[in-house]
């Protein structure tokens, strides 16, 4: 498995995802040199790979945040409802049910995987915490 390391993934206001590579700042736009990317981390709430996060009534700025597992089994995001969600990835199927969902307080902006924690650690953790 090789990685990326000379390309960034940027998502714009206007909900596009852009690839760009590093360090001359040249837009890729070739979608089979995009598709042969191998992503050494993922944290973008756009992208094919991850259509199944959006619920049915939802909007494009209700998902704040994502991230992939280090393995790239599992995704976790967050939204304005405060939902931090655990999915599989990909998931690129529409309207994919969670496998675990956590609610917090307030809308959720940044989530991180840490490298260490498996989808039965996530689990948990997310059920031994009282918000």
């Amino acid at each position: 498995c090789k990685f990326s390391v000379v390309t960034s993934k940027v998502s714009t206001g206007s909900y596009k995802r852009q690839v760009y590579e590093v360090p001359s700042g040249k837009q890729l736009v070739d979608q089979a040199v995009i598709d042969r990317i191998t992503w050494a981390t993922w944290t973008s709430v756009l992208g094919d790979e991850v259509i199944g996060i959006w619920s049915r009534h939802a909007e494009k700025a209700d998902v704040n945040c994502a991230c992939v597992s280090h393995s790239g089994i599992n995704l976790v995001t967050g939204d304005d409802f405060g939902m931090v969600k655990l999915f599989d990835f990909p998931c690129p199927e529409k309207f994919v049910r969670t496998c675990f969902c956590m609610v917090t307080t307030t809308s959720t902006v940044d989530i991180r995987i840490l490298s260490c924690f498996s989808r039965r650690h996530m689990m948990e953790i997310f059920s031994s915490l009282n918000l």
